[in-house]
């Protein structure tokens, strides 16, 4: 999949609409259309990076700033204090259906692992 045709591309370009939630110059927040839980937003890099294997390539400190975001996104929503899951899916085995880089931070309710 190339960057022109990366749905999360086009919301961080703003061509595409997403209900955002948090946005800075190098990462962007917003609603999961899909959500699983009560809180369910997708952190992201605005740079194309489909997966962990190239994380390396985004820009200093963007890496950071998805954990940084993910937290001010908890605290934004209410679920900083009870809990919340920063969960990462990375290839197909995983479950990532976007391949952007993308942070899920899930909360609402009690969680439980697979």
């Amino acid at each position: 999949m190339s960057e022109n045709d990366c749905i999360f591309c086009k919301i961080a370009k703003g061509q595409m609409e997403a209900e955002v939630v948090y946005e800075e110059e190098g990462v962007i927040a917003f609603e999961d259309i899909n959500a699983k839980t009560p809180v369910h937003v997708l952190v992201i890099p605005r740079e194309h990076v489909p997966s962990m294997a190239e994380v390396g390539g985004l820009p200093d400190g963007i890496t950071k700033r998805l954990f940084e975001v993910a937290q001010a996104v908890a605290e934004k929503k209410g679920v900083a204090e009870s809990g919340y899951a920063f969960r990462i899916n990375n290839g197909p085995d995983s479950g990532q259906e976007v391949l952007h880089l993308h942070a899920h931070v899930m909360g609402g309710r009690r969680l439980s692992m697979p």
